[in-house]
């Protein structure tokens, strides 16, 4: 799997997260009550720092009227379940990530990041804001009472075991965590597959209930602590950046915002998904160096295989709707664009 440019890539990141400060810092709003977000998100303490900068951001920039509380996994709702929960207003917020939600939203499976859909960042960006992904998405998530802000790009997307791994046939006799998508490409090779929730994966994994993950990278998995129970790291080469985060709002909480604090909430997101994305990579690259994981990677003709039954998920999400089929051409068309079809 290609790594970016990480010299290049902090630099880019860190001039970003400054031009978003800057009119986040010059940003006031009327002197209005203040209004509590409760927000979860599927990440552990591992991430507390970035969503503490986050709700300060928020804090600082609106002056204190609008203030963001903080939530880890499952502390209010399930992971599972975030979606629904923001829609119907029983929490205000999440940055959640659509593969938990698949059947509820049918650009879910897209939203996450499809295997094969882009290869760095730049690319992904390319395909959310340029060719219009991100309106598609935010069309979606409006039909059931959600504002959608737009994505978070995560970090590698690779695969975690209790034992080594030197080819997909190394997987068959093991029961591998996946979302849904994943699971689909994985069960083409007759893998074994179990969804479960980021909170539940050290526990499974120590106990046996599975044998691997593919969750993030060395990063996350630092960060959760899986290494203590599994520190086989595989490089699997499908899709980078591996997933995409998201921040959702009730809709009902958006429109009541006066539009300084709705901009406010744009910003510091913009920010956010900045500083986020930059702290995965970047940690991921640390982590990896810790010596806590045998680190290998799939040959190259199996990540090739991998990628190849990922095309029967790029057919079948297009035919969920026709907005599926829109963003699915959007993908067709990025990957023409770059030179990959």
């Amino acid at each position: 799997m290609s790594k970016p440019n990480m010299n290049r890539r902090n630099l880019l990141k860190a001039a970003a997260a400054g031009a978003v400060a800057a009119p986040l810092a010059m940003t006031s709003t009327s002197a209005l009550a203040t209004t509590n977000l409760r927000m979860q998100t599927y990440w552990g303490r591992e991430a507390s720092d970035v969503f503490s900068s986050f709700g300060e951001d928020v804090r600082t920039a609106s002056k204190g009227s609008l203030r963001v509380r903080h939530f880890t996994g499952s502390s209010l709702v399930p992971d599972a379940e975030m979606f629904q929960a923001v829609s119907r207003g029983t929490i205000d917020m999440c940055q959640g990530y659509a593969g938990y939600w698949p059947g509820q939203l049918d650009i879910a499976g897209i939203e996450s990041g499809l295997p094969g859909a882009w290869t760095n960042h730049d690319e992904a960006q390319y395909v959310y804001r340029t060719k219009g992904l991100i309106d598609l998405v935010r069309e979606a998530y409006a039909e059931h009472n959600v504002h959608y802000l737009g994505p978070i790009m995560g970090g590698p997307f690779d695969l975690l075991t209790k034992q080594p791994v030197n080819s997909l046939d190394d997987l068959k006799n093991m029961r591998i965590r996946a979302t849904p998508a994943i699971a689909r490409i994985l069960q083409q090779f007759d893998i074994p597959t179990v969804f479960l929730p980021g909170s539940e994966l050290y526990v499974g994994l120590s106990t046996g209930t599975i044998d691997g993950v593919i969750y993030a990278g060395t990063n996350e998995y630092v960060g959760m602590k899986l290494f203590e129970v599994a520190n086989h790291y595989t490089s699997i080469g499908m899709v980078y950046p591996g997933y995409c985060d998201q921040i959702l709002v009730n809709m009902d909480v958006w429109k009541k915002m006066t539009d300084e604090e709705r901009k406010v909430i744009e910003l510091a997101y913009e920010k956010h998904s900045a500083h986020m994305h930059t702290w995965m990579v970047s940690g991921s690259i640390d982590a990896g160096a810790t010596g806590h994981f045998v680190m290998n990677s799939l040959p190259p003709e199996d990540s090739a295989r991998l990628r190849k039954a990922a095309e029967v998920i790029w057919e079948d999400e297009a035919a969920k709707s026709d907005r599926n089929k829109k963003a699915i051409d959007i993908l067709k068309e990025a990957a023409k664009a770059t030179g990959r079809a």
